[in-house]
């Protein structure tokens, strides 16, 4: 008998796991962003003030936005193709990269391999539970990410560095040049996204291959 209540307990909570967690295949979520800068350098930190980045996601598309008093950079993906188009928008350069699955492998490179290790630490983000992870990168180098096991998204190829992450990511570091970026959760909304969102624009940008990016930027 107590073996039967075992095994219907543990069935039990099981059953409230599946049900408690809810599936993000079309929605948005929107992030704000903190810079973290030296004393000396407080200018840079208010060039970013207001920025914010913008996920909306339809099945195995996806498009990521980030903007901010700078200019904006738009990332548009087809997870099923493995291909996408990066727009670059800042003062009146408009640039349209194309990118491949090999593009998409070398822009994410120094993702792979990643491994988290998750910690005892919570809190509250956008009314989702997270728990703390610490994520180490090939190269030795580290952040910190709270995840939510609350929603989990249907398309796992939005953001390469977290596709191994058992939860769907509310806050993060990242580094930008010297500084320290914070991306924060601040609304996730299940609202249909319309597939012109998905769209890459036919005119008004200045078409280039990945190479011929990498070649421009680095001056050859």
């Amino acid at each position: 008998m107590k073996k039967i209540t075992r095994l219907a307990l543990f069935a039990l909570m099981v059953h409230q796991s599946t049900v408690a967690q809810k599936t993000l295949s079309e929605g948005t979520i929107v992030y704000d962003i903190t810079v973290q800068t030296g004393s000396k350098e407080p200018q840079l930190a208010d060039m970013f003030d207001g920025a914010r980045t913008t996920v909306y996601l339809k099945g195995g598309q996806s498009r990521t936005e980030m903007v901010s008093p700078l200019g904006t950079t738009t990332t548009i993906l087809d997870a099923k193709n493995n291909t996408g188009v990066v727009l670059k928008e800042y003062g009146n350069q408009k640039l349209l990269i194309k990118v491949t699955r090999q593009d998409l492998e070398d822009i994410n490179k120094k993702y792979a391999g990643i491994v988290f290790s998750v910690q005892n630490e919570t809190k509250t983000i956008a009314g989702y539970e997270c728990q703390k992870a610490v994520a180490k990168l090939s190269d030795g180098s580290t952040f910190t990410v709270y995840f939510t096991k609350e929603l989990v998204t249907e398309n796992k190829d939005y953001d390469y560095q977290f596709k191994t992450l058992p939860g769907l990511p509310l806050e993060y570091e990242s580094s930008m040049g010297n500084l320290k970026v914070k991306y924060t959760a601040s609304k996730i909304a299940f609202d249909p996204v319309p597939l012109q969102k998905f769209v890459a624009p036919v005119s008004g940008y200045r078409q280039l291959t990945y190479q011929e990016s990498k070649n421009l930027k680095s001056g050859n």
